[in-house]
């Protein structure tokens, strides 16, 4: 399934979360996914992502909270469109941050709080490598509204894998 649609789906589940352990789960799909994304990008991606996107796939160990059907991640087979995929991706660990910070302020348990905390804490270092991941898309792209530079253009230009 394609980047974006499981990100529409990750924000279709968290708005339909309706326990607060609902949202803690929610939270860990969506740092599957951004694991996942990463991955991908790390493999596929252009080449000016690759670095960075192997730190995002990196991040977090989450527990095993997955039920039956396991991660909504592991059906990820395409990142067509890089900036549009990291774009949405980076609102959704934002709507789960807010989230998880509404639980944890409101909860009285001090496990769920902790729960809470530590999904923060990936959630936010996910979202600060989506960030670095768009910015050097950024960069990318403006490069290439650039003048041809003829040092560049002699030399031997990469073929990136096919996925």
């Amino acid at each position: 399934m394609e980047a974006e649609r499981l990100i529409a789906l990750g924000r279709h589940a968290l708005a339909e979360s309706g326990t607060a352990q609902d949202i803690v789960a929610e939270a860990w799909q969506t740092q599957a996914l951004a694991q996942a994304v990463g991955s991908r990008l790390a493999l596929c991606g252009p080449q000016e992502l690759r670095g960075e996107a192997r730190g995002l796939s990196e991040i977090g160990e989450y527990p095993a909270v997955w039920g039956a059907g396991g991660p909504r991640a592991a059906r990820l087979t395409e990142v067509a469109d890089p900036h549009r995929a990291l774009t949405a991706l980076g609102e959704l660990l934002g709507e789960v941050g807010i989230a998880l910070v509404g639980v944890a302020c409101a909860t009285d348990e001090e496990g769920l709080y902790w729960q809470c905390i530590e999904a923060i804490d990936a959630t936010d270092e996910s979202g600060d490598r989506v960030r670095g991941l768009l910015r050097r898309l950024a960069v990318r792209d403006g490069e290439r509204g650039r003048p041809p530079d003829p040092a560049r253009d002699r030399a031997t230009p990469r073929r990136e894998p096919s996925c």
